[in-house]
């Protein structure tokens, strides 16, 4: 089933974006890169050190992966427009992944900051995609402002809860134009099936398979999650029923 996913003109045709923190080693991401099909990785620009030989994350980067550097410390829209400006200048792209963190504790975004970082990197020619607290009418300023995609946490980062969010999400799905990916608290992978059946273009996550027993397999179990998640959405879910009808009547059976 041809079923791409276009974002900032180009065709992806997985739906599972990955991460590059927690592992125990860095070895690991390509290894993880190829278990889970992915091609969009997001990347911190501080862990991208052109003199820090094997700790450099760039090292480890397939050269056929999506970078979507992330501007992971800003606390301000002023802070993250310098990230994404000198990971382009690094020569990592124009895609750029918008976080702005003040709330320290639960890591929640700050989307007014959030959008005025979109307003001024999507004029510049970058393709964005803000990470935001699930807010209709912060989505709806986004998509506005020039985001290529609407990133709605599921639940705090890092935190492996699942989808806690998902009647906002629901809701972003049906009213925003955009792909909606959703982005933190994915802990299993039936929880991103959730969230591909509701009609997410995308899911990305790091932690649920960065701190796996085994991170190859659970990176794999992922990958095969989205895709049957996302299947299942294109057939078309079943009708939910408040009582019960079955499957074969019995009508006239025995007449």
């Amino acid at each position: 089933m041809h079923d791409p996913l276009h974002i900032g003109g180009i065709e992806l045709t997985s739906r599972l974006f990955i991460g590059t923190g927690k592992y125990s080693r860095n070895t690991l991401i390509p290894e993880v890169i190829a278990s889970s099909g992915s091609q969009v990785i997001t990347v911190a620009l501080r862990r991208v050190d052109p003199q820090g030989g094997a700790e450099n994350i760039m090292n480890h980067i397939p050269g056929h992966m999506t970078l979507l550097p992330n501007t992971s410390g800003a606390r301000s829209a002023e802070e993250a427009v310098r990230i994404a400006r000198l990971a382009r200048a690094a020569g990592l792209g124009n895609w750029v992944k918008i976080e702005v963190i003040n709330d320290q504790k639960y890591l929640l975004p700050d989307n007014l900051e959030t959008i005025r970082a979109t307003e001024i990197l999507a004029a510049e020619g970058f393709v964005v995609l803000p990470y935001m607290s699930p807010d209709l009418s912060a989505a709806l300023r986004l998509r506005d402002a020039g985001a290529a995609a609407v990133m709605p946490l599921g639940a705090p980062i890092g935190t492996n809860r699942g989808l806690r969010t998902k009647e906002l999400v629901r809701i972003l799905i049906q009213e925003v134009n955009l792909p909606i990916i959703v982005d933190a608290g994915i802990g299993k992978p039936s929880e991103a099936a959730e969230a591909m059946e509701m009609g997410a273009a995308a899911v990305l996550l790091n932690t649920a398979i960065a701190t796996a027993r085994n991170p190859l397999v659970m990176a794999e179990a992922f990958r095969e999650a989205i895709s049957a998640g996302r299947k299942a959405y294109l057939a078309g879910l079943g009708p939910v029923e408040e009582v019960a009808f079955a499957s074969s009547p019995l009508t006239g059976f025995l007449n």
